[in-house]
């Protein structure tokens, strides 16, 4: 079992022995930490920061009414069901905070915490700028009875309440591979369907939030696979070909689980290729293994979507100016040092 950290141990030292069950006095000093690629991350997660009332909404107030009924259903679908995902997230980061011994960690994990928050509430800020609160409302109850939505997290769901239950190593390890399901392989669909939009000159001030949020996801799932290699380094009698397996099992597991997602909400939009988003998502999910330090398990390391790439993870880390909107749209430059992409 993990115990809660208490909040001061002044008979420990400063720098943490440990990022579990290990020794330290509760006291950050980013200066003399046991990780220093640590202190680089955290940099990057605040360089990050952004408020979902910065993007003004009134060209997607005016173009709204312009898609057709179908979009119109698929976006607001789409939109309560990322904003149920993320719901998790805040909490349950938040708890793995009380269990972690290393401070700098619990540093990071209250950063992509808060994050999240902010992820949740623009979805809300999308959908009050579109349509009136009783259909809010519905909506959000919709996402919440839908059973293909209650499928796919129900393997989030089982892996965070075992740990709520049962706060072990075993149990966060398991928790830790879930997050990175949510992260880096469940919301892609959903991002799809937005990008799609922008590339036919639609909500675009969506696509715009909906990068950043992206942005923000990708660095987490880095961060949690990082995590994760240290926590089994740390921990040998975790690093079994059983938690090897698992992983491949889980990861494999949300691949079909989101490509089922996305056969039932993306069926009816022209344009996107559920065959290429297919491959779409076995291709994120290699880059999750490689992060890991794990073999590709799916054939082929290229994007089969062509079309997404201006929205992929690579191009989220380049100067450059936006493609469908020709303004100067700047993400943090990543280095070889802090990157987010796999090896």
């Amino acid at each position: 079992m993990l115990k809660k950290i208490k909040l001061l141990n002044p008979q420990f030292p400063n720098k943490s022995t440990g990022i579990v069950n290990g020794q330290a006095s509760g006291i950050l000093n980013w200066n003399d930490i046991a990780y220093p690629q640590m202190y680089r991350m955290y940099q990057t997660l605040l360089a990050n920061f952004w408020k979902a009332q910065e993007i003004n909404m009134q060209d997607d107030i005016k173009q709204w009414d312009q898609l057709s009924s179908i979009e119109k259903d698929v976006f607001l679908r789409v939109n309560t069901q990322l904003a149920s995902l993320d719901s998790l997230q805040t909490p349950t980061m938040t708890q793995v905070m009380d269990y972690v011994t290393d401070p700098s960690f619990k540093a990071i994990f209250a950063v992509i915490s808060q994050q999240e928050a902010v992820h949740n509430e623009s979805y809300s800020y999308i959908l009050s700028s579109l349509i009136p609160l009783s259909e809010q409302i519905e909506r959000f109850n919709q996402a919440k009875d839908d059973p293909i939505v209650r499928k796919r997290n129900q393997i989030i769901l089982v892996a965070y309440e075992n740990f709520r239950n049962e706060p072990t190593p075993q149990h966060l390890f398991q928790l830790a591979v879930q997050s990175i399901n949510l992260e880096g392989i469940y919301f892609y669909a959903g991002f799809a369907f937005f990008y799609h939009l922008a590339r036919q000159q639609k909500m675009l001030k969506t696509s715009t939030m909906i990068s950043y949020i992206q942005r923000d996801e990708m660095q987490h799932a880095y961060f949690i696979a990082q995590f994760i290699r240290i926590l089994l380094t740390e921990n040998p009698d975790l690093n079994t070909s059983e938690n090897i397996q698992y992983v491949y099992d889980s990861i494999s597991a949300a691949v079909e689980l989101e490509k089922e997602w996305a056969q039932h909400i993306l069926k009816d939009i022209e344009g996107i290729s559920l065959e290429e988003f297919e491959g779409y998502v076995e291709y994120l999910a290699n880059k999750r293994f490689r992060q890991l330090g794990l073999e590709n398990h799916y054939d082929g390391r290229d994007n089969p979507m062509p079309w997404i790439h201006v929205f992929s993870d690579e191009m989220m880390n380049e100067t450059k100016s936006d493609f469908f909107e020709q303004k100067s749209r700047t993400y943090t430059k990543v280095s070889e040092t802090n990157g987010f992409d796999e090896l």
